[in-house]
């Protein structure tokens, strides 16, 4: 099958959603930390390339440039690791609200889709629970983050589309100077039956010669390894990259029809440019 790429580059504003912890969150007395800004305004850009779909042979690129805003409150934070409200937060255990993004991608861009519905962004939001396992030197440390997400389809209006459970391991190390930083994580994915039918169901309206139809059924989605690095160019610059292998040997729906590659590669590269700071410090 021929592989069809598509780019498309987008100026947008960009939504911060805000969220209250409730009253009895529980959380150590936080304290001012000198070293860093209480909030941060500027922009960031970036491009980056991923399979349309988990196990699909097309790819989605996509290029942005969208307004950046870095808040590091009490109990709401806006920063590089996500954007979130802090529920519980103690030396080894922090619980957040956490968010993720998938890109689009047109059935008319999917040759193996062709006919059926495209593919919408997928805003996920939900609870994610960070352990601190280890701190092997004064500049890395190991933790657990165990994510569960709500997926909500960006279309004309929200609809829920699953549930998304995504255990992992992550490795972060730096520099003494804070000019490097570097992350490695492996994990699992797993979703519900309405994920998984989102992607891999093909209804009997939609079946053909080549397609028939499939009944997608809840369970594991994919392995995955990540490696990330960025490097601050300047008090105000930074760039970034990463690179993120998924493995789908063992998927639930395998024998989709809309199932063709047994592993998949994403890449992408930006930075980020701040363009003023606060001058109160922020809360760690």
């Amino acid at each position: 099958m021929t592989l069809r790429r598509r780019a498309k580059f987008v100026l947008a504003p960009l939504a911060m959603l805000a969220m209250l912890a409730p009253a009895a969150a529980q959380q150590l007395a936080p304290t001012p930390d000198p070293a860093l800004p209480l909030w941060e305004v500027g922009l960031f850009g970036g491009a980056a390339s991923t399979p349309a779909y988990p196990g699909s042979e097309d790819r989605s690129t996509r290029a942005l440039v969208l307004p950046m805003l870095i808040y590091r409150g009490k109990v709401l934070r806006a920063d590089r690791s996500g954007v979130g409200a802090r529920l519980i937060n103690t030396e080894r255990v922090e619980l957040d609200l956490g968010f993720a993004l998938s890109l689009p991608a047109r059935s008319d861009d999917v040759a193996v889709r062709a006919g059926m519905p495209d593919l919408r962004s997928l805003l996920e939001f939900g609870p994610r629970l960070k352990v601190l396992l280890a701190e092997p030197t004064a500049t890395s440390r190991v933790r657990l983050e165990l994510p569960l997400r709500v997926p909500i389809e960006l279309k004309s209006g929200f609809r829920r589309q699953g549930l998304v459970f995504e255990p992992r391991v992550v490795f972060e190390a730096g520099d003494a100077t804070g000019k490097w930083q570097a992350d490695a994580n492996l994990g699992a994915m797993f979703g519900n039956a309405r994920l998984h039918q989102y992607f891999y169901e093909v209804e009997p309206r939609y079946a053909t010669a080549t397609r028939p139809a499939y009944h997608a059924s809840g369970g594991l989605m994919m392995t995955r390894l990540g490696l990330s690095l960025s490097r601050r160019l300047s008090p105000d610059w930074r760039v970034f990259g990463f690179t993120r292998y998924d493995n789908y040997s063992h998927a639930s729906n395998r024998d989709s029809p809309l199932f063709l590659r047994n592993s998949g590669l994403s890449v992408g590269a930006g930075f980020t440019w701040t363009i003023h700071r606060s001058a109160a410090r922020a809360w760690e």
